[in-house]
């Protein structure tokens, strides 16, 4: 069946929330056809805590299967803007080494937690002190660092996020779209859309209600997905478009997000095959 929407937009994925098992990740996507995945977690260690060598084993197992890596779906920039910098530069000095061997050059990233109730704009100086600080070593690497809007951060609002991009957008800054966090932030993702359009490299397939904030499968919240997806088709956008259920409860939710509420359901598998199917419905 041909795509009716984006078919140079290879679809990739968060493999981990189908298990933490790598090889019952590979399974399920060599079932369903898909052949890439965004790389955050497997067999119980982040990609922030994988060895040269677990790399370099992970990186065979999935080439023996004919899956590649999109992106390092990377926890950098999801700590407070009060924490000590150092230690979390350092953690993604040594994750953007094994980029070769993961055979990607592009990162997933975030601008920081804000203290809650504080003045966010009081804190731009310092995101942005450390934000030119990851985006110069990623430049001295030939890296691509993508910023995901998300909930708490600097740049959870597209007003925010269109100031980061306004400051660094370049060959190694650019800029992930997630639907459902911009929902969950109460951001009308049209309005984010028209504001980020020029920047958006990359998109997380996953959608959420106004109402509650809950996530849902893509068409089904107010996250505009099908609206949004026709818009980049109509500009010739070939990014991978990685779905991100968020519909079960799986190993490191809770790392995640800073309030992470159980979804209340554990069928990882079926839960990603449910949100596959509703992105399919969306693309052909």
């Amino acid at each position: 069946m041909e795509r009716k929407l984006l078919h140079n937009s290879p679809i990739s994925c968060f493999a981990d929330e189908i298990d933490s098992s790598v090889d019952k990740q590979i399974a399920l996507l060599k079932e369903l056809g898909i052949s890439w995945i965004e790389f955050r977690s497997g067999d119980g260690k982040g990609v922030a805590d994988y060895t040269a060598k677990e790399a370099q084993a992970l990186r065979e197992k999935l080439d023996g299967a004919g899956i590649r890596i999109s992106a390092l779906g990377s926890p950098i920039g999801k700590i407070d803007i009060t924490q000590d910098f150092e230690p979390h530069f350092k953690t993604f000095q040594a994750m953007a080494e094994l980029t070769e061997i993961y055979g990607t050059d592009k990162i997933r990233m975030f601008s920081f937690f804000m203290p809650e109730g504080a003045d966010v704009s009081s804190y731009r100086d310092e995101v942005m002190k450390r934000m030119s600080r990851l985006v110069d070593y990623a430049a001295s690497k030939n890296l691509v660092l993508l910023h995901e809007n998300e909930k708490d951060i600097y740049g959870d609002l597209a007003p925010r996020c269109l100031d980061l991009m306004k400051e660094f957008y370049g060959s190694s800054f650019r800029c992930t779209f997630d639907f459902a966090n911009f929902v969950q932030c109460g951001q009308d993702t049209l309005e984010a859309y028209e504001m980020l359009e020029p920047y958006i490299s990359y998109v997380h397939i996953k959608d959420a209600l106004f109402e509650n904030g809950s996530v849902v499968p893509a068409g089904e919240g107010d996250g505009q997905v099908a609206e949004i997806l026709g818009r980049l088709e109509k500009k010739g956008f070939d990014g991978f478009l990685s779905l991100e259920p968020h519909l079960a409860d799986f190993a490191g939710l809770k790392n995640l997000e800073k309030s992470a509420a159980s979804r209340g359901r554990t069928d990882g598998e079926e839960a990603f095959c449910t949100a596959y199917r509703a992105l399919q419905k969306i693309l052909y």
